[in-house]
């Protein structure tokens, strides 16, 4: 580490959400300001690297994230055309192309109190489970705020995340980190790496001739993984044979008029060879179409997404360009090296169902926030620590993901098919299927403690995909809780007839926040 001065210098190479993110995480658990500063964060950006621009839906997460950095939720919104997410909203996944269902952020009522999920199997699985147990879809479906307009910043009538412009949403960033939390930006090409004799990396040397010495390093170059890929050379691992997907088509759609509703949910909608994803914010629509090379051309895909597009009366259907985003699904084999880490796109990167990438970038860069390291000893544990915790993440958002895949009973093109091939399910996903025969995803199946999908996520897949638990025995425990049972079945039902009542659609609330 730095022996020449008291402060650990953490240098960021890459802007983006991802680059911007972590500085700001990291500067607000580790104030850069004041004379008791022991930190410095300088982020390094190439003036000519476009940002990405997709990963426009986050988890209820970012409100917390948010909080920390200071950034207030009304200049969020109003600043980053931002609208709320509630849910993911699945169509089509099943044989009916009408057939949906919600993955609602709102957990089943009584969630940690009693199982609502066994007492819906014992009810014989009737309706749809998602509204047998929550009235969080019933809001979804009405295009609802999830927050009566007299709550203060970040509370909530239901748990919410957002869709954002990602383009705004790292200028918002990069301002408030820049002039609030004393982030150094710098601007320029890297041209060369010196290194320790122990192979650690001692500071980038720009093309400009100058150097940016360091401590500690964090690889938020995107794809072209500057530090980890490029200079230490660290394997990727393709998850192709897992998730087929491998190609992107997206485009920005405006609102047709500026009454269009802006729906509470990301809708992903199944095609013949992927699936589209849909999501609102105020002034436009992110569209794209994510599929698997193998089974179809680009020039497929892209009618199917216009098709789409044109089918909607909601969306303005004037100058509508595309662009292709090409993928290698997988993940480095280990995203820490020396005192080199790698976060967002240049660790990883999947199809964007259930808005992984963000939320991977908040744990990891909290995760570093929280125990920077401040000695060589420490860096060789906490890289040990983090590669395993890292590792078992992407396994979890793999499973989770192929989940979707696998519960289809779709048979209308050799894309869906595959997917039911068993040998391209993770050994632990054949685990889980075999042991959700007899019992719903619960609490404690699992010792993961930092897992991100809860048991509650995988019920709403699970039994949204119309999956049965055809072995399941009552434990006997379900007529010992039955008056709490029938409490939280009513609580849901008074959530409908009253609270969903009170709620502003999400354009109606936005417009009254901007007045």
């Amino acid at each position: 580490m730095n022996t020449t001065t008291s402060k650990t210098r953490v240098v960021i190479v890459g802007g983006g959400t991802a680059g911007w993110l972590t500085a700001g995480i990291i500067a607000a658990h580790n104030p850069l300001l004041g004379e008791h500063s022991t930190t410095d964060v300088i982020l390094l950006e190439s003036p000519d690297v476009k940002n990405l621009g997709v990963g426009e839906g986050t988890w209820p997460t970012m409100r917390d994230t948010l909080k920390k950095i200071g950034l207030s939720e009304r200049e969020f919104l109003t600043c980053c055309d931002a609208s709320f997410k509630q849910a993911s909203k699945f169509v089509g996944w099943r044989d009916s192309a009408s057939h949906h269902y919600y993955h609602p952020f709102t957990a089943p009522a009584g969630y940690g109190v009693v199982s609502l999920a066994d007492a819906w199997i014992a009810a014989g699985s009737p309706n749809d489970f998602e509204s047998w147990v929550s009235a969080q879809g019933h809001a979804c479906e009405r295009y609802l705020s999830p927050k009566l307009s007299q709550l203060p910043e970040f509370a909530f009538t239901y748990n919410y995340g957002y869709h954002l412009n990602a383009g705004k949403f790292v200028a918002m960033l990069q301002a408030h980190c820049t002039e609030k939390l004393g982030v150094i930006y710098r601007q320029g090409h890297v041209a060369q790496i010196e290194s320790h004799d122990n192979g650690a990396i001692q500071a980038l040397v720009l093309e400009d001739g100058s150097r940016v010495n360091g401590d500690f390093f964090i690889d938020c170059s995107g794809f072209a993984a500057v530090l980890m890929g490029k200079h230490y050379q660290i394997p990727f691992v393709s998850q192709r044979a897992v998730l087929f997907n491998d190609t992107a088509i997206a485009a920005q759609v405006h609102h047709a008029d500026e009454q269009s509703p802006i729906a509470s949910a990301t809708v992903a909608t199944a095609q013949e060879y992927g699936w589209i994803w849909d999501i609102a914010l105020q002034s436009r629509r992110g569209i794209g179409h994510v599929f698997a090379s193998e089974f179809c051309t680009t020039e497929q895909a892209e009618h199917t997404l216009r098709n789409y597009i044109a089918n909607d009366v909601n969306l303005c259907q004037e100058d509508i360009a595309t662009r292709v985003i090409r993928f290698d699904p997988g993940h480095r084999k280990y995203f820490w090296h020396h005192n080199c880490v790698a976060i967002g796109v240049s660790a990883g990167f999947v199809e964007p169902l259930e808005a992984t990438a963000l939320v991977l970038i908040e744990k990891s860069a909290q995760w570093i926030a929280e125990q920077l390291p401040r000695t060589p000893a420490a860096m060789q544990v906490l890289a040990k620590r983090f590669n395993q915790l890292t590792n078992s993440r992407w396994q979890e958002i793999i499973d989770f993901i192929k989940l979707h895949y696998v519960l289809s009973d779709r048979t209308d093109s050799p894309y869906w098919r595959s997917h039911q091939h068993h040998e391209s399910w993770t050994e632990s996903l054949s685990d889980s299927l075999q042991l959700w025969l007899s019992q719903p995803p619960g609490l404690y199946e699992t010792n993961n403690r930092q897992e991100l999908f809860s048991s509650a996520s995988k019920q709403f897949v699970l039994f949204g995909m119309g999956f049965r638990a055809e072995q399941w025995q009552s434990s006997g425990l379900l007529a010992r809780h039955q008056p709490l049972l029938d409490r939280f079945r009513q609580e849901i039902q008074q959530q409908v007839n009253r609270v969903n009542t009170q709620l502003l659609t999400n354009r109606e609330y936005l417009q009254k926040l901007r007045r």
